[in-house]
């Protein structure tokens, strides 16, 4: 309940002032897809399966793997966003939440590798983050909870 008064109250306010809708669609999409889950300050709901994105969402976009896994997160590969958005949404992400996370050099998402890396089949998407968290973890990266079955 309090969830959805959290992002009703966010929607409400991107069309109380439509330029900001204008000027920054990803900011719109992360809204409108993302607060349910990952809230507005990108918190997540980790007890429930929902990674934190605070300084942590970085470790995924380093790398092919690890980015092609952020392209079949349900909420992203399910969304209905063009490869455009995808990748404007998901740089939205890493630019407001990954914090020293985040690569160095940073590479931003582009279309053309969005429909890639989304047409690549990566079989079960909670197993194959299992395997890309403990490779990261391996390396000394801290990867964010994520206490699926």
């Amino acid at each position: 309940m309090i969830l959805r008064f959290i992002g009703t109250l966010a929607i409400a306010s991107l069309f109380a002032a439509p330029a900001v809708a204008a000027e920054r669609p990803a900011a719109v999409n992360y809204v409108l897809r993302c607060v349910g889950c990952h809230l507005p300050d990108g918190t997540g709901l980790p007890s429930a399966g929902i990674p934190d994105f605070v300084g942590k969402v970085g470790v995924f976009g380093g790398e092919e793997d690890t980015r092609r896994y952020l392209l079949h997160v349900p909420g992203v590969i399910n969304s209905g966003l063009t490869d455009k958005e995808t990748a404007d949404l998901l740089n939205y992400i890493m630019d407001n939440f990954a914090g020293a996370s985040r690569p160095d050099p940073w590479m931003p998402f582009t279309a053309e590798e969005v429909a890639r890396l989304r047409s690549q089949n990566v079989g079960n998407v909670v197993s194959y983050r299992r395997k890309l968290a403990a490779a990261l973890e391996a390396q000394g990266y801290v990867v964010a909870d994520y206490p699926w079955p």
